[in-house]
């Protein structure tokens, strides 16, 4: 059993990661690293798929941690 201090603290972490993330993306996407071509979006760079693979993973892993989190608290 998850106590109410963690399961908040779980709460907060996953709400954060799915809150910053997203802000993060767009700074990646904006940034002339992320790609080669003239156009955006045309050819992306390793400096975007490294990002776009942290970002999805940070996010996934917020998710999920925010589940458990919500979970925990229901089942006080």
């Amino acid at each position: 059993m998850i106590g109410r201090f963690a399961a908040w603290l779980l709460v907060l972490a996953g709400v954060f990661n799915i809150v910053i993330w997203p802000r993060f993306f767009k700074a990646i996407v904006d940034d002339d690293r992320a790609w080669a071509g003239a156009v955006r979006w045309q050819d992306p760079t390793g400096f975007f798929w490294v990002h776009l693979v942290l970002i999805v993973t940070a996010m996934t892993l917020g998710a999920i941690v925010l589940v458990i989190g919500v979970r925990a608290l229901r089942a006080r």
